[in-house]
Formats: C-alpha cells, sequence, structure tokens
C-alpha cells in the first residue's frame, strides 16, 4: 500500500479524534500519562495546603549476557555487562490537581542515544499536562508518542529483558510536542484516542525544519477494562478473573524527516518522509496473556545515503511480534517470544529477513518494579539477503532490576 493510501487512513484517525470530542463522557480508564500525584508509589512531598507535590521514583537495570559463535559452536562471540537502564522520575502538581508535570531523566550510556546523537541525551520525558476534564487532557513536551503498544509500555513493565526486535527497528519513539488523550464509551464499547503533532526529530535536539510529524491511534477494549491498567504491562500479574482484550491501531507521518528512523538513527543530511503504521493486541485471563504486534515503515523513492564512506539508510519493510506467558504460583512466570522481520526490497542488499524465538524466566517481587529476568534466545537470518550469508546462534541474557 503506498504512502498517500496510508496517510487518508491516517486523516480518518484524526477526524475521529476531532469528532468524539463533541460526544458525552463516561470514563477514565486509559494508561494515565500525567503525573503519579497519589503517592501510593515512590517518595512523596506535598505541602500542607496541597499547593505543590512532587513524587521520587527510580530504578536501574543490571545485566550480562552472552551471543555464541553460532548455533552448533557455544563459544562466546561476544559479552553484555551493563547498567542497561538507570533512570529518576519526578512527578507532580502546581497548584491545583489538573496541572501537573512528569520528568525523567536517564544516567546510562546505552539509554541516552548517545551513539546516534553524538551527545547524551539525559532528559527523556519533560511534560506538563492540563486536565480538562476526567476523559481528556492535553500534554506538552518531550514525551513518547503514541506509537506501537510495546514501545508505550515502561521499558519496567516488560516481561523480557528487553523489548522485541521488531519494536528496536519500528518505533518512533519520543518526540517534543501537542499530545491529546481522549477515553469514553459507544453501546457499553469503550475505545480511547491519542495524537500527537510534533518536531519529527526526537528527543533532546534544539532545532527543527518545516516538517512536522504527526501521530494518531486507536485502542479497543470490547470486554471492558483490565486491572490496574493491565493493558499496558506485559504478563497477566494480577490474574484476571474475566478474558480482556485491547486491540489497537495507529499510524505516524513523517514529513521531512531528517533521520533514518524518523525520531531515532543516523542524521542523513537530506530529509525524507516516512510513514509507520502499527496494529497490535493485548488479551489476558487467568494468569495468561496474549500480546501480538505488526509494525511497518514505508518511505517513497528511498535514498540510499553515503556518509564516510558508509551506506546509510532507513530500514523499511515489516516485522511481526508474539508473546505468550502464564504466571505460576508465586510470581513465577514462563513466557514465550517469536519475532519475525521481513526488509523490503530495497534494502535487500543490505539486510537480512530475522527470525528470533526467545524463551524468558522471571520472578517478580511482587510485580514488575522489583523482578529477576532470565532469558535464552535463538535467532536465525534466513535470507535471501545479497551481501550477508545465512547466520544462526544463541544468546543468553540475566538481568535483575529494582526501583520504587
Amino acid at each position: 500500500m503506498n504512502i498517500s493510501k496510508r496517510m487518508s487512513g491516517l486523516a480518518c484517525l484524526f477526524f475521529i479524534f476531532i469528532t468524539v470530542l463533541s460526544q458525552p463522557v463516561y470514563s477514565q480508564t486509559e494508561l494515565d500519562e500525567r503525573a503519579v500525584i497519589n503517592f501510593h508509589e515512590g517518595l512523596g512531598f506535598f505541602d500542607p495546603d496541597s499547593l505543590f507535590g512532587v513524587n521520587i521514583r527510580f530504578r536501574m537495570q543490571n545485566r550480562v549476557g552472552m551471543t555464541t559463535v553460532n548455533r552448533t559452536n557455544l563459544s562466546p562471540q561476544e559479552f553484555e555487562a551493563n547498567v542497561r537502564r538507570l533512570r529518576l522520575r519526578f512527578d507532580g502538581f502546581l497548584g491545583q490537581n489538573n496541572f501537573t508535570y512528569y520528568l525523567q531523566l536517564s544516567f546510562s550510556r546505552g539509554d541516552q542515544d548517545w551513539d546516534n546523537s553524538g551527545f547524551p541525551g539525559i532528559v527523556r520525558d519533560a511534560m506538563v499536562f492540563y486536565t480538562f476534564s476526567p476523559s481528556f487532557y492535553i500534554g506538552f513536551g518531550q514525551g513518547k508518542l503514541p506509537g506501537n503498544r510495546q514501545r508505550v509500555v515502561s521499558s519496567g513493565a516488560l516481561q523480557f529483558a528487553d523489548r522485541s526486535a521488531v519494536n528496536a527497528i519500528f518505533n518512533i519513539d519520543r518526540d517534543f510536542g501537542v499530545m491529546a488523550y481522549y477515553t469514553s464509551q459507544i453501546g457499553g464499547l469503550e475505545y480511547r484516542l491519542k495524537s500527537a503533532i510534533s518536531a519529527g526529530e526526537g528527543r533532546n535536539i534544539t532545532r527543527t525544519d518545516d516538517g512536522l510529524s504527526y501521530t494518531a491511534r486507536i485502542e479497543l477494549l470490547p470486554l471492558g477494562e483490565f486491572l490496574s491498567d493491565g493493558d499496558f504491562f506485559e504478563g497477566d500479574l494480577k490474574r484476571e478473573p474475566s478474558p480482556k482484550i485491547s486491540l489497537g491501531a495507529g499510524a505516524s507521518f513523517n514529513h521531512k524527516a531528517s533521520r533514518t528512523a524518523g525520531q531515532r538513527g543516523v542524521f542523513t543530511g537530506e530529509s525524507q518522509d516516512i510513514l509507520s503504521s502499527f496494529i497490535d493486541l493485548m488479551a489476558k485471563y487467568n494468569g495468561w496473556a496474549l500480546a501480538m504486534e505488526y509494525a511497518a515503515r514505508d518511505i517513497n523513492n528511498q535514498k540510499i545515503f553515503s556518509i564516510n564512506e558508509q551506506n546509510i539508510y532507513s530500514f523499511t519493510g515489516w516485522g511481526l511480534n508474539s508473546q505468550l506467558s502464564y504466571v505460576l504460583p508465586g510470581n513465577y512466570e514462563i513466557a514465550g517470544r517469536y519475532t519475525y522481520i521481513e526488509p523490503d526490497n530495497t534494502i535487500k542488499w543490505y539486510e537480512n529477513k530475522q527470525e528470533i524465538i526467545t524463551l524468558g524466566f522471571s520472578r517478580y517481587f511482587p510485580a514488575h518494579r522489583n523482578k529477576v529476568q532470565l532469558n535464552i534466545s535463538y535467532q536465525q537470518t534466513p535470507g535471501p539477503s545479497y551481501h550477508q550469508s545465512r547466520k544462526e546462534f544463541w544468546n543468553i541474557m540475566f538481568q535483575i532490576e529494582t526501583g520504587i
């Protein structure tokens, strides 16, 4: 499907969003991107007159990993040992509860996009929010765009040590702009609409061009709400007493993007229009959880850039990720993941297909905030590729996460 047709679909999503704002308000049930101001989590401070409040939280992920030489030679090809994430988060309100703020800082190199941007991106989120009604609020600043579900899910709420390769390649991450969130119902069917107009250059960029990024997402919950916003944390740790399903779809059009992945990646020196599309599902019942996600990226007349005698390009194509898990008594979890990525014809000279199977074991204390995780993955690049041979290898990853 070409970009012009998909842009028509994106325009429809924005039209729907604007239309429903005139409809009656029923409830606020979506995962709230605004500040945590009830102080049930983290360390909270507020003045006696309730004119100011701040909630402080932190988390860190320490990990070690090994990749083998190939499928049969289990000797180590490389090791990984680092603090994957170390973050400090501040939430609060000023003057009144409908005016809130949210700030998140990162302190580990791998969490700062240093290699792509050339400088440490310490600021991950810096948002202020204003609530118009229990079902409608807007945000202004730098934060996560309403893209694919797994990217919106916090990295502290994952059932594997990290997100899938589909997310790593196709997600649109964070940007600076205006974002709007709305929740309502039609005939008992709950729906959520999210949209953003942003700079399109990604986080911690001080200057932008005359092209903007437009993002829209819709979510449907035909069987009602999940317990504790369970559609935005992986694994059924709440053991849903009745089946719950959330269906999501979205798209983002980045006009005159200057980086290979829109809001992420290497700066190319030339602009191009990038369209990203997402479809996802989350289902939970009685300890079982199923998560599926499709993502794609399209560029009309894609270019291959030559920078410092290297070929630089955007990864276009599509990917599918599926995860199935069960939580055992004692908050032990076993999970399986299958990931498949298909590059399009333009970049098959440079990229192989990817196929990854992962088995995960987790122990929660008692939930995502504090946990121990072990992942074992088998990855193969079966081709066809015009410059790379077939590769098969194993990866083992152990991670401990802790925080408040």
